[in-house]
């Protein structure tokens, strides 16, 4: 079986992982990448969240803290950064350390990409201070 390959079972892992990261996170991302066609979120997902994040070297927690550092330097996906702010945070990242990460790109990508990776992290914050308000149950 190649990498590409869709089947049932890589895009079920994919969703399991999403749900890992954050809950009810596969519902919302599947909603929009269903829209382009049957199998688009089979091959992003099964690629980056099966093929990719699952690999044994490195933990997940590390995995996030990677990811908030590259969307972070990207500057190009905030939508993506959010999530995988929160999704780091869910892993066992402390916000000091998110916000370290933010400020250490600024070294390396730039004042502006720094300042749009803090307003991503207060708007991840803001998110994950209204769930834990809500409680697991969204009952308050």
């Amino acid at each position: 079986m190649s990498a590409a390959e869709v089947t049932p079972d890589r895009l079920r892992h994919a969703l399991e992982m999403l749900d890992r990261l954050e809950d009810g996170a596969s519902a919302k991302v599947t909603a929009n990448l269903d829209a382009m066609s049957d199998d688009f979120a089979e091959i992003v997902l099964g690629f980056a969240f099966t093929d990719v994040l699952a690999r044994p070297a490195i933990d997940l927690r590390t995995r996030e803290m990677l990811t908030v550092a590259a969307l972070t330097a990207m500057g190009t996906a905030p939508g993506q950064l959010e999530f995988h702010i929160r999704a780091a945070c869910n892993t066992g990242v402390t916000r000091e350390e998110v916000v370290e990460i933010v400020l250490q790109m600024a070294v390396y990508a730039g004042v502006p990409a720094c300042m749009n990776g803090v307003a991503a992290a207060r708007r991840a914050f803001a998110a994950l201070d209204a769930t834990a308000e809500e409680g697991p149950s969204g009952t308050g």
